[in-house]
């Protein structure tokens, strides 16, 4: 074939093999990714519902004839407002949710290790208090409980 024959897309032919495919190993023998001979039998799971199919403009007619107002305006969806409480503490001069006597109200600070241990045992601690307010939220969640008097 000369170079007067050629086409575009002679580029994209496939080009005529060097060795012969019997000295190729087989996806099951490769050493490359485990299981790459069972991903050509995986199934293909369409999506739940077609993409854009109830859309405007997915047709060349539609797209050279655009949208009217009418139907822009109908897409659009009315803003919801807040959403309504549960009751609870929702007073307008009211303090707040109500407290659980068993969670306490005073919250406790940051805690930090009781010694300088060289073998690193982080069991005991000390609280140090609120330290700028920067603790975590699992340390923020730790409450102080009055403990009862015994009998």
């Amino acid at each position: 074939m000369s170079d007067s024959d050629a086409r575009g897309d002679d580029v994209y032919q496939p080009q005529p093999e060097d060795e012969r495919s019997e000295g190729q190993p087989d996806m099951d023998d490769s050493l490359g990714e485990p299981d790459t001979d069972a991903m050509l039998d995986q199934g293909y799971s369409p999506p739940e519902r077609p993409y854009a199919s109830d859309r405007h403009a997915t047709t060349g007619e539609e797209q050279r004839l655009g949208e009217s107002l009418d139907e822009r305006l109908a897409r659009e969806l009315p803003e919801q407002g807040p959403p309504a409480g549960d009751g609870i503490g929702d007073l307008a001069d009211g303090e707040g949710e109500p407290l659980d006597p068993q969670a306490g109200g005073a919250r406790a600070g940051r805690l930090a290790p009781a010694t300088a241990s060289p073998r690193g045992n982080n069991v005991l601690a000390r609280d140090v208090g609120i330290d700028a307010g920067a603790a975590s939220a699992e340390e923020a969640a730790v409450h102080v409980i009055e403990e009862e008097e015994p009998p």
